[in-house]
């Protein structure tokens, strides 16, 4: 029902039409605030507070304290913001339909309607990180893979099927048309909506994968949450998060010749991370933000999850139009998209000085240069000149130096695999244009064709050991790139078309030959990866690869023909022409001006209205999948969806907080940078695995183990890999005579000390009835919006954990799931405090009323019988997660309000 507060609700010229909308202008003069400073994000989410006001859930007071935004006043606000729909890839989607069902399953049980659980908001389902790659560098690559991963997941496409027809508002887009991300930016996207009552309204959205930020680049407001947090948006509860700080960053002139966007990604990863913006908005503004393209924006918003930041936004001008009206929208809901954002005055880029940000930070554009990152965190960026020295002295440094602790003289030597393959550290094992980061940007990709083209005119090759892959954001990059006629050099180097999806930077990269993986496991090899991606964090991109590298799909193909990441790319060769004469990077590198004689083919309106018109069309795989029909799920026998168990003996009163926390044991001590990665692994694991046992015994062949991504469905297969990750490294096992950590998910049971898996240890716990806790240093919970990270954490009885910081998505899902996040205060860590877990803890002043950001007193008791008090801060940051942590977390409390309603 609309509203009328403050007598904002009023009308704007669409051409010769009229549409309503609640106006910013109008609020900033009744509230006599100074709205046109107002960054452009907290303008965005403004008009959904003011138009979702319902004096309830939403209040006029939330509306005064926002329009009164102060760029550096205390965070203590909380904004309950509406989002105008929810976007799920499968790997958080399946779960989170699992949820849903399980819900209904309440229901029914309870005598209500299973139709009162039903998402709120439209709702899409991009089907993109399923496809793995098996089979590459040939023009068969794309079938096969897609014939295998509808093989492995016909019963989680069933049960996608099942959403479809249960949940109104529910859609899926299948596989084998694009990452959720591109099709998100190229189609999903409206840039305005139009609801009943003839109100128009900004696009907004949360996303379960951390790279929702990339659509900030078409100023769209709108960032990644676990499952968790996306159920309850989709079931009519608000978003809460604190008022923002935002950080303005002016981008001034011009990218020199030969740099790319995502060498200035990069670069402003590196920078924001330094400035540390974990959990603030942070806007782009001046110049050389409005001389960038769109895919430039993008690209850099696609990042903010690597520099922190809840955004990486970019406000609306002409490039935002272009591009729309190059990717196929209709001249109507353009017209309707810039005529909005003119009445809100809000089109156009600002320019220094019209903004009052928490504060600014300046880039000058024409100082980017060419770039990679890694070789283990994607902030980590090196310049191409630097490669060589960096993996060379990173060789043998200890792993607490971010090193691979190696002998120096290792690095060189050569070992012959079982099939007479020479290979040795710092070989180029897998080369992949993959990821939404680059794979939705036409200047990289052409830049890429271009270079394949000039490689292969000049003789150049890639050896055919090395895993060289395409994997487009969407249909359209394969049609641009043949159309330019750049595909067939691709295909010459290895570089065919392999899926249309998320592979090789979630970690399904597939396998390396059987005689490769022999020889790096034999010889402790330090083999790299270079990928177009975002994420390069430990045995994520594959479990033998330790050294992992960012780059831009041009230096992806440079570096796969190079062959090994120790060549020195600007003063030595990257290969030998066929008459065996140095061929350089410049010699092959396309200019700016070559890139933009080609453009032309990657902004065709008619092509993207063509490949998005039906995505079912001629979809034979898609078409074939059958599910069963119903309002309720009948949970047949899978291993891979499996009713929850969240909603176990669920009651409409709350059991209430677990109150102290007493006698409890340390699970796992980690150190700084444990990623959602190394807690709850996406990609494949071995039959000696907790995780490999279950399905062996639930007599699953290896060959179809799948992933853990794919397995997200299934809780008894992801508590058995949470921390099975083969990189982690648990503190309480002692080092190693060289100094050097033990890699795997093990821990010490106590008070016996025996060795053993996390899971378990956690299940021995349990059944004791002793809680545990696991500790962790800065960055706890970095990498992707990886809601498993806290449901299996919660699954294996894990009641807090106390780390020196947190990343915001992380830190939000343990709340989600009732796990109590605790920070150290000062210098306090694990380490000052010598925490080897062999002590038992308490953690207090749980027992009264729990308020957010309150003191509580963690108790260690050491072995000897001595005992040490410190005070740890309760990151239960807002009143709502004080609701949330009472309830058992976000999903009982959302079902009991639902039930109730």
């Amino acid at each position: 029902m609309a509203h009328n507060l403050l007598n904002t609700l009023q009308e704007f010229g669409i051409g010769s039409k009229k549409g309503k909308y609640y106006s910013l202008p109008v609020l900033g003069r009744a509230l006599k605030s100074k709205m046109a400073r107002l960054p452009v994000s907290i303008r965005i989410v403004l008009e959904s507070v003011l138009r979702n006001y319902d004096g309830k859930k939403i209040t006029e007071e939330h509306v005064r304290q926002l329009a009164n935004w102060q760029p550096n006043a205390e965070r203590v606000d909380e904004i309950p913001f509406v989002v105008s729909r929810v976007v799920l890839q499968d790997f958080t989607g399946v779960p989170l339909l699992a949820d849903l069902a399980a819900m209904r399953n309440v229901a029914a049980k309870m005598g209500k309607n299973p139709k009162t659980i039903e998402p709120l908001v439209p709702v899409d389902l991009v089907v993109d990180h399923s496809v793995m790659i098996d089979h590459f560098g040939n023009e068969k690559a794309l079938d096969l893979n897609m014939k295998l991963e509808f093989e492995r997941n016909q019963e989680r496409y069933q049960f996608m099927k099942w959403g479809m027809q249960a949940f109104d508002t529910f859609k899926v887009v299948p596989p084998g048309i694009g990452i959720v991300h591109q099709v998100n930016l190229e189609y999903l996207a409206r840039g305005v909506h139009k609801n009943k009552e003839g109100v128009y309204y900004f696009d907004s959205l949360v996303g379960t994968d951390s790279h929702t930020t990339m659509i900030n680049g078409i100023g769209v407001v709108g960032w990644g949450v676990g499952g968790i947090e996306a159920e309850a948006g989709m079931l009519g509860q608000p978003v809460y998060f604190l008022t923002p700080d935002v950080v303005g960053v002016e981008l001034k002139g011009k990218l020199r010749e030969g740099c790319t966007a995502t060498d200035l990604a990069l670069t402003i990863t590196e920078l924001l991370r330094k400035e540390k913006v974990v959990g603030k908005f942070v806007e782009f503004f001046g110049d050389g933000t409005a001389s960038l393209p769109l895919p430039d924006r993008a690209t850099i918003a696609n990042m903010a999850p690597e520099y922190g930041a809840t955004m990486g936004f970019f406000p609306v001008d002409e490039a935002t139009i272009e591009y729309f009206e190059g990717s196929g929208r209709s001249k109507a809901e353009i017209e309707a998209f810039q005529s909005y954002f003119k009445a809100q005055g809000l089109f156009g880029v600002p320019k220094a000085g019209q903004i009052d940000y928490s504060k600014t930070l300046v880039l000058d554009l024409g100082k980017i240069e060419p770039s990679l990152a890694g070789p283990k965190r994607p902030q980590d960026r090196i310049q191409i000149g630097k490669v060589k020295s960096t993996f060379t002295d990173l060789f043998s440094k200890p792993a607490a130096e971010n090193g691979f602790s190696k002998a120096a003289e290792d690095l060189g030597q050569r070992y012959t695999t079982s099939k007479g393959l020479d290979i040795g550290s710092g070989d180029v094992l897998i080369a992949a244009i993959t990821s939404c980061t680059n794979t939705s940007n036409p200047g990289v990709l052409l830049a890429a064709g271009l270079l394949a083209k000039k490689a292969v005119e000049k003789g150049l090759t890639v050896a055919p050991h090395i895993k060289t892959s395409l994997a487009p954001g969407s249909r359209v990059v394969s049609e641009y790139l043949k159309n330019a006629g750049l595909l067939p050099y691709l295909e010459k180097l290895g570089f065919n078309v392999a899926a249309y999806g998320c592979t090789t930077c979630i970690g399904n990269a597939g396998p390396l030959a059987d005689h490769i993986d022999e020889a790096i496991v034999k010889n402790d090899l330090v083999c790299a990866a270079v990928l177009s991606g975002n994420r390069n964090f430990e045995a994520r991109i594959h479990p033998n690869l330790r050294a992992n590298f960012l780059a831009s799909p041009p230096l992806v193909v440079a570096y796969a023909i190079a062959g090994n990441v120790t060549r020195d790319l600007m003063t030595e060769p990257v290969g030998y022409d066929g008459e065996g004469k140095a061929v350089y990077l410049g010699d092959i590198w396309p200019s700016s001006q070559e890139v933009a004689s080609v453009m032309k083919y990657a902004m065709d309106s008619k092509t993207y209205k063509r490949l998005y018109a039906d995505l079912t069309k001629d979809h034979e795989l898609w078409n074939k999948v059958q599910s069963v029909e119903g309002q309720v799920y009948n949970w047949p026998k899978s291993t891979y969806i499996a009713e929850p168990p969240f909603f176990a003996d669920f009651s409409m009163e709350p059991k209430g907080a677990a109150g102290n926390i007493t006698g409890a044991r340390a699970l796992g001590v980690f150190g700084d940078s444990v990623t959602t990665d190394h807690i709850s692994p996406a990609g494949s694991f071995k039959e000696t695995t907790p995780a490999g046992k279950f399905l062996v015994a639930n007599k699953v062949a290896k060959a179809d183990f799948n992933s853990y991504g794919a397995r997200r469905g299934n809780h008894d297969v992801m508590m058995r890999g949470t921390f099975a990750n083969v990189r982690i490294k648990n503190l309480m096992i002692p080092a190693k005579a060289d100094g050097s950590r033990v890699e795997g998910g093990i821990t010490l049971f106590q008070p016996t000390g025996e060795e053993m898996s996390i899971y378990d240890a956690a299940m021995k716990y349990m059944d004791a009835g002793t809680p545990t806790v696991i500790f962790g240093g800065e960055e706890y919970g970095t990498g992707s919006s990886r809601d498993w990270a806290a449901k299996g954490t919660q699954l294996l009885g894990v009641k807090a954990v106390c780390a020196r910081s947190f990343e915001r998505i992380h830190r939000s899902n343990l709340i989600g799931m009732g796990v109590l996040p605790l920070q150290f205060k000062g210098n306090d860590s694990a380490e000052s405090l010598g925490i080897t877990g062999k002590e038992t803890f308490e953690v207090l002043g749980l027992d009264g009323e729990v308020k957010p950001q309150q003191d509580v007193t963690l108790v260690i008791h050491r072995a000897d019988g001595s005992k040490q008090e410190v005070k740890v801060l309760l990151r239960i940051d807002t009143p709502i997660e004080v609701d949330y942590y009472k309830h058992g977390g976000i999903l009982p409390f959302v079902l009991r309000q639902l039930l109730a309603a």
